[in-house]
């Protein structure tokens, strides 16, 4: 059996800091347990990236709430993707930044928008609180956009009249095609019960996360997220301590 684990990245298994070294134990556990890791993250590639080096794993990565799916050339599962880009088989589940980017662009002023693709480099710092370095590589949209700040949300309607999908996250709104982070581990699933039987669980902590709880065995919110079926745990370590005592590989 393949026991998959569905990460988000945002105050779940990355902290408020964005310091990836506090997650390595966690990874490490969950590695020792039996489970596959995957990312699941509003995250770029190229800042999915930066925290798979610095945890050294080679995670299959959803990014952008599901926009693409990343599968490592010599994962299992790469031989069912025809789409390659680089060391990557790639599943695009979601629109080009491009016609999400234009869309964005002819309501901005109106709804006094700000997001990656009309903000300096410095703006987004100050939005994110992210270092330098790393708002460099979340600038990198393939699938999405993220809104940082509006004077009215009147702009989700308009957007989601238009077919694109607006979510909330633990603190901002991304902007996709129809798709989802559910609809993303979904995929991945069924693409391992090509080759086996699946347990899978997912841990997140935003709204955007509640459609890849729906699609797995067991859910696990951290903070103070309401969601039902799920397991609720106050971070991280705890929704790990959780399933070693109740799913550690016999």
């Amino acid at each position: 059996m393949v026991r998959l684990i569905f990460l988000d990245l945002d105050k779940t298994l990355i902290g408020e800091d964005y310091t990836p070294s506090p997650a390595l134990p966690i990874i490490e556990k969950l590695q020792s347990i039996g489970f596959k890791i995957v990312f699941n993250s509003s995250k770029s590639l190229a800042e999915q990236e930066f925290y798979a080096n610095k945890l050294k794993i080679n995670p299959i990565m959803i990014v952008e709430n599901g926009g693409g799916i990343f599968i490592p050339k010599d994962d299992p599962v790469s031989q069912f993707v025809n789409e390659r880009e680089g060391k990557y088989g790639v599943l695009k589940l979601g629109l080009d930044y491009s016609l999400i980017r234009r869309e964005l662009d002819q309501i901005a002023d109106e709804f006094c928008l700000k997001y990656y693709g009309n903000s300096t480099l410095e703006e987004v710092v100050r939005f994110t609180g992210l270092p330098i370095y790393l708002a460099r590589l979340a600038a990198m949209r393939h699938f999405s956009e993220t809104i940082f700040s509006y004077c009215s949300t009147g702009f989700i309607e308009i957007l989601r009249d238009r077919g694109l999908t607006v979510m909330k996250g633990s603190r901002f709104i991304t902007v996709t095609g129809k798709t989802d982070k559910g609809k993303a581990a979904r995929t991945v699933i069924e693409l391992h019960k090509r080759l086996d039987e699946v347990f899978s669980v997912a841990v997140g902590d935003g709204e955007n996360d509640v459609p890849m709880f729906d699609v797995v065995d067991l859910a696990i919110v951290v903070g103070g997220l309401d969601y039902k079926e799920a397991v609720a745990t106050a971070d991280v370590a705890a929704a790990v301590d959780f399933i070693e005592t109740n799913f550690k590989r016999r």
